[in-house]
């Protein structure tokens, strides 16, 4: 195979800006945002907060159901969100990780609150806890349906007005800036790998700008869009995953691919689909086939309210048992005016198409959903490339083992960003910025029939990954994938070479490095394990045989 994922120099020198902060946070969800906040406490270190496009548009503000913390000790306690976490992740979760997420939520949780972040409360000033698939308790904070986006909102308002940390936003990154770039040959093996900035495109100019650093933070989000359908927005193709790829760091865990049990299923709509939250299945929710038949009793004990990566499997047999594009939800026996006062977006863009989900039955299917893996890092938010640290979705801290347990990513989002930034702060002042990184030379052109080209394998991208790379998964449909996407990559290096960048064939690069790296690790696991279940290797260590599908 082709895959040796080498950099692309910088060609000779030209007229680029040079810019330089002491910190360059690339992604601006509520990982870049609480790590931004947190570091300018100092009030002594320039900061740039880099969005692709604006900083509302992150895979943050597309969370519904909400964040855990343990806060009701009556009957609840630490231990019981660490084991809940342990078994979500079919025990291979990285027991200090959990450990550390579970034990430091509180603190965060009243960290958000100060920044301006609002969560529900009920009559007596208690917050209103929610219940959601796989926790053993109400431990689910949230504001309505739409928590993320009032968490988002929340550290917007708190970042916008912060002297400290200067916002780009519509600034793609294309490359991060190691030796490499100075002429060393980097391998996975080379010890003492540096990061010293990132090669950024100006939106105004079209040129790509160097941005030296002396700390970089990748807090880029997901991959979702590296399949035909999922609940992300169609920014999320794995930029931050890619980029510490090709620069030698080490990525992990990608076969872990997590596919929301219950997105709607709206034709129309695909990319992204409206997520229909796990907390819904907490309230009440029951899955149904369309002719009303209940069917997760055949799966699990814990019926709608087994782990997503249960859910997903037991609705993608049933699909295709019966030859349905769709089974349903249903919260019809639930009290109208309670449904509606917990999930009135839901409503509201459920009633947009013609469903009333007091009267009728929600139409629902898995898609892709969030990424268990990425790149490496340890308790400290430290990637395997000293002075580049990651944070969020991008990042894999081990909490999440084989599978997601839900409402999980938020908190581990927050936490890692506190660990990171107090690790930072106390490395700081031992780097100063590389002045011998060169400019980039983009020099280049970029017809209208290559656009073309670009749009259309980022299409065969997500066809060829839902096909072969999906819920369920074997070694015939991997290599498939992995011939498929080969091709794909050794048109797109060419054709990287020779024209100017742009964000969309840098998109385009990414989102096949990322569908290359999930196939590899998916091949490599032979076992099925968490979100990867192969029809090759049905086994499950911990003992379930899961014969049934």
């Amino acid at each position: 195979m082709a895959y040796l994922f080498l950099f692309v120099l910088p060609r000779e020198q030209t007229n680029e800006m040079t810019h330089k902060y002491d910190y360059l946070i690339i992604g601006g969800g509520v990982a870049g945002m609480s790590f931004a906040l947190k570091v300018a406490r100092t009030q002594k270190y320039r900061i740039a907060l880099c969005c692709k496009t604006t900083l509302d548009e992150a895979n943050t503000a597309k969370a519904q159901g909400g964040i855990a913390s343990v806060t009701n000790l009556l009957v609840d306690d630490f231990d019981k969100h660490i084991h809940d976490t342990m078994v979500a992740g079919d025990w291979i979760s990285d027991p200090a990780a959990v450990e550390q997420v579970v034990r430091r939520a509180p603190e965060q949780i009243q960290e958000l609150v100060q920044w301006g972040v609002n969560f529900d409360k009920n009559a007596d000033g208690q917050y209103d806890l929610h219940r959601e698939g796989g926790h053993s308790e109400f431990r689910i904070l949230h504001h309505a349906d739409d928590t993320g986006a009032e968490i988002q909102r929340g550290l917007m308002a708190a970042v916008r007005n912060n002297p400290f940390i200067d916002v780009l936003e519509n600034h793609f990154a294309v490359e991060i800036i190691t030796q490499h770039h100075l002429g060393m040959r980097v391998t996975h093996r080379t010890p003492d790998k540096e990061c010293y900035g990132a090669y950024i495109i100006d939106p105004e100019t079209g040129k790509i700008d160097t941005y030296l650093s002396r700390i970089t933070l990748m807090a880029t989000g997901g991959t979702g869009a590296v399949y035909a359908t999922t609940t992300n927005p169609n920014i999320a193709t794995g930029d931050g995953i890619a980029m510490v790829h090709r620069a030698k760091g080490l990525i992990k865990d990608m076969e872990f691919v997590q596919f929301h049990p219950t997105a709607l299923y709206n034709p129309s709509e695909t990319h992204p689909a409206y997520l229909i939250t796990e907390a819904m299945r907490g309230y009440g929710g029951i899955l149904r086939l369309p002719n009303g038949e209940e069917f997760m009793q055949k799966y699990d004990a814990r019926l709608s309210l087994a782990p997503r990566d249960i859910v997903a499997r037991a609705i993608d047999n049933e699909m295709k048992i019966h030859g349905i594009d769709h089974v349903c939800l249903d919260v019809t026996h639930k009290d109208a005016e309670q449904t509606k006062h917990h999930f009135p977006n839901i409503y509201a863009k459920c009633l947009s198409i013609g469903i009333d989900i007091t009267k009728d039955y929600i139409p629902v299917a898995p898609c892709a959903h969030y990424m268990c893996g990425g790149i490496k890092v340890d308790l400290d938010g430290q990637s395997t490339i000293r002075r580049l640290y990651a944070v969020g979705e991008c990042s894999c801290t081990g909490l999440h083992g084989g599978n997601r347990l839900a409402s999980n990513s938020l908190i581990e989002a927050v936490v890692y960003a506190d660990a990171a930034a107090k690790h930072s702060l106390n490395m700081i002042e031992q780097y100063g910025f590389n002045e011998q990184v060169p400019d980039w030379n983009d020099e280049g052109t970029m017809s209208n029939e290559e656009q073309v080209l670009i749009s259309q394998d980022m299409k065969e991208v997500g066809q060829i990954m839902s096909t072969y790379v999906g819920i369920v998964r074997s070694d015939l449909r991997l290599r498939r994938a992995w011939e498929r996407l080969d091709l794909l990559y050794e048109e797109t290096e060419d054709l990287f070479k020779r024209v100017k960048p742009t964000k969309d064939i840098c998109e385009l690069r990414n989102m096949i490095n990322v569908g290359y790296l999930i196939t590899r690790h998916a091949l490599e696991r032979k076992e099925s394990r968490g979100l990867h279940y192969t029809i090759d290797y049905p086994h499950n260590p911990n003992g379930n045989t899961n014969e049934v599908w």
